[in-house]
């Protein structure tokens, strides 16, 4: 990849924080861009990575990574622009908070090489929403059963606690009113016609399992990995930032096992089990998992269907949208055994709000 092209991936990121409500990180993204054409300091420090296979996901490394030093106290004055640290960015403010982001660029490189040589991990709590509509449609049709969560991709773990969080949104509330983790205005209109009748017949779901798998998953009791899951949720979204507080909170009370693998590999090793239903979900990480793995996926969720014994698959993922302008977005898909794939909703990547198609 020329430098040429890292400034285009960094306009194109530009352009896709601009339709995900992120602003502040579209006017920087679009400066670093002018910055590396120039050979300033993004250049600098971006050069190195250009020809490595990580280079189309240096935009979102190279925010995570000064993200991170704000939070953790080291870039101050950058702070002072960043809601997620106290700060704000009045009208008026940009070209400062850019002198502050590049001051950052090129007095920490040493800090921001680690960074960017490791891969941005998000755990986005707000997607429970869709999964525990599709947690209650499973249970819906295969009945009063205990529960097994099996996450492919997990992250953290934090969506293997789904059934902690509370859900809200007109005409439905699911989930222990108490929770620390609240998904309000869930939905944009109308729910699904059966949601407020399975969630009346399951007003809570017995789980005995949680387990889940990711080639290099994070400790959400580890300081270091806590950063980085706050690092990758950017400044200008404060609600996203409470919801994984509210999760990283629930961690440390509910026991979850995460397992560094493949997911693959990782299902080649899962069992239905007779009388409870094994649940297998994901949510926005296909994309990272080559197709020559994804072949071994589908043939094991194939054989996990024809098992005798109760499986559901959930897949919160997003699908091709030819209008660049619009905003991305998801769809949940469900399937029970091996009867044929419905979808349930079409959602934001974040996870709110839903709505039916």
């Amino acid at each position: 990849m020329s430098m040429d092209q890292v400034a285009q991936t960094l306009d194109e990121e530009a352009d896709a924080c601009t339709r995900m409500a992120a602003a502040g990180y579209a006017d920087l993204l679009r400066r670093a861009a002018a910055d590396v054409r120039a050979g300033g300091p993004c250049g600098t420090l971006l050069k190195r990575y250009a020809q490595t296979p990580v280079s189309g996901v240096l935009p979102l490394r190279l925010l995570g990574g000064v993200h991170a030093l704000v939070l953790a106290g080291r870039a101050p004055e950058l702070a002072r622009y960043y809601p997620s640290a106290g700060g704000s960015c009045r009208p008026g403010d940009e070209d400062a908070r850019w002198a502050a982001f590049r001051a950052v660029v090129e007095a920490e490189p040493a800090a921001l090489d680690d960074w960017l040589r490791r891969p941005p991990q998000t755990n986005e709590v707000g997607r429970a929403s869709l999964l525990i509509t599709g947690l209650l449609y499973a249970a819906s049709h295969l009945g009063d059963l205990p529960v097994r969560l099996v996450e492919l991709g997990t992250s953290a773990g934090l969506n293997l606690r789904a059934d902690r969080f509370r859900v809200e949104a007109s005409g439905f509330a699911w989930g222990p009113v108490d929770s620390p983790v609240r998904l309000p205005d869930a939905w944009r209109g109308p729910v699904p016609d059966w949601l407020p009748t399975a969630g009346a017949a399951y007003p809570e779901l017995t789980v005995v399992e949680r387990i889940g798998c990711d080639p290099q998953p994070l400790d959400p009791t580890d300081p270091d990995d806590v950063l980085a899951l706050r690092a990758y949720v950017w400044p200008e979204h404060t609600a996203r930032a409470a919801r994984l507080a509210g999760a990283l909170e629930l961690a440390g009370q509910v026991p979850a096992t995460v397992v560094t693998a493949g997911a693959a590999d990782f299902l080649a090793g899962i069992e239905p089990r007779p009388g409870t239903l094994t649940v297998v979900w994901h949510s926005v990480m296909r994309q990272y998992v080559p197709d020559e793995e994804w072949a071994r996926v589908d043939a094991e969720l194939g054989r996990l269907a024809r098992a005798d014994a109760p499986v559901a698959y959930l897949a919160f993922e997003p699908y091709p949208e030819r209008d660049l302008t619009r905003s991305p977005r998801c769809r949940l898909l469900a399937r029970l055994g091996d009867g044929p794939t419905r979808i349930l909703a079409e959602g934001h990547p974040h996870g709110l709000p839903a709505w039916l198609r």
